[in-house]
């Protein structure tokens, strides 16, 4: 079984929280880390903007990337999330096995 992570950069950590635990709730991740305060500079309809974000580390199988990503944008506030995928080379079995255990 392949495994993945996914980061999606959110506006604030309350939007992100919820976004979170819907991902959860509904099994198409495992676990979502939020990491606050980072700072996103970026190009975004011809300006460079430097905007404070919150960044979601998700953990999934990669079979669920599709539909996580679907559901993702139905929640997320910006037009043009950021949703990219990393693979997970390695890892603890017995983390991967838990991770396995409780997503679709």
């Amino acid at each position: 079984m392949d495994f993945i992570v996914v980061l999606v950069t959110a506006p604030d950590e309350d939007g992100a929280a919820k976004m979170a635990e819907t991902l959860v709730e509904e099994r198409f991740a495992a676990c979502v880390n939020i990491i606050r305060d980072i700072r996103s500079i970026y190009s975004w309809e011809g300006k460079i903007e430097d905007d404070r974000e919150v960044l979601m580390v998700i953990k999934t199988k990669k079979d669920l990337f599709e539909p996580l990503k679907k559901r993702i944008q139905e929640m997320h506030p910006y037009s043009v999330p950021e949703i990219i995928a990393l693979p997970i080379l390695a890892g603890s079995p017995d983390y991967l096995r838990w991770l396995g255990d409780v997503t679709l």
